[in-house]
């Protein structure tokens, strides 16, 4: 995982790392949209824009003032971005399904790499959407369950089965998110051994997301981003539990432990 890691050159600024769009949030989950923004410059992105709804980015301007903000309905173009991430607290409404279905073709005219979380997930389980090779979809188990037709038992029963048949349905990396999650792209396949049930709270998902989001803006390609993702997403979060037991972390705990996870693996 260490030599994974993307190169900081000290030549460098603020554009040399990419800039990530996050199309997240709505007036109900507007921490979803906070937490996957946040954690994609927490693993190293140079500039993340957030897309949102009015409401939402009045709240993240006061939380974090080194996000930047912008309503999603003034999205017309990609160009400025390096990487997206889709879906975090976005809700299913109409206009949600509006804004993701823009967003997706946007991203197939340009190839860029992208990010289908949460509520992205559960619009594509009811849409029949094209995606490219260079898409992450990152379902739990109830999410996979709807993407693929099944119960969640089935899921839980054949998992690798399960997320491979789902990398080859929509041709895209797969990320099966359970105690040792699951990453598949052809025939490529990683169990992630790290994390416990300290990541078992809402919003740890949103965080994996963006981080994942953050990684493809500085270049990696999406199974290499996706594995290490989550890896130091589960070492963030055992590194939080030692501190605050596995019964009292939050997801906002997970980001603040994200660059000590980082730290510890560059120093092994």
């Amino acid at each position: 995982m260490k030599n994974l890691l993307p190169k900081r050159e000290e030549n460098s600024n603020k554009g040399t790392f990419g800039t990530v769009l996050n199309v997240a949030g709505c007036n109900k989950y507007r921490g979803a949209a906070y937490l996957s923004s946040c954690a994609a410059l927490k693993v190293g992105a140079g500039k993340v824009v957030l897309a949102s709804q009015e409401r939402v980015l009045d709240s993240i301007a006061e939380k974090c003032p080194e996000i930047i903000l912008q309503l999603r309905k003034d999205v017309k173009s990609l160009n400025d971005y390096s990487s997206v991430v889709l879906g975090c607290g976005l809700s299913t409404d109409r206009s949600a399904k509006q804004i993701f279905k823009k967003i997706l073709n946007l991203t197939q005219n340009v190839n860029l790499p992208l990010v289908i979380d949460a509520d992205g997930l559960n619009i594509l389980s009811e849409e029949n959407l094209k995606l490219n090779k260079n898409t992450i979809l990152t379902p739990h188990p109830k999410e996979m369950a709807r993407l693929m037709g099944v119960e969640v038992g089935e899921i839980l029963k054949e998992s690798e089965k399960w997320v491979k048949k789902c990398s080859e349905k929509y041709n895209c990396v797969a990320v099966l998110k359970m105690h040792k999650t699951l990453v598949c792209f052809e025939n490529n396949f990683y169990e992630n051994n790290s994390g416990n049930s300290a990541l078992a709270k809402a919003g740890t998902g949103d965080v994996l997301a963006g981080m994942i989001g953050g990684f493809l803006a500085q270049g990696m390609n999406c199974f290499d981003a996706a594995k290490l993702g989550v890896y130091l997403h589960g070492r963030a979060g055992e590194l939080a539990s030692f501190d605050l037991s596995e019964y009292g972390v939050l997801a906002s705990d997970v980001l603040k432990y994200i660059p000590v996870a980082i730290k510890k693996l560059l120093e092994e």
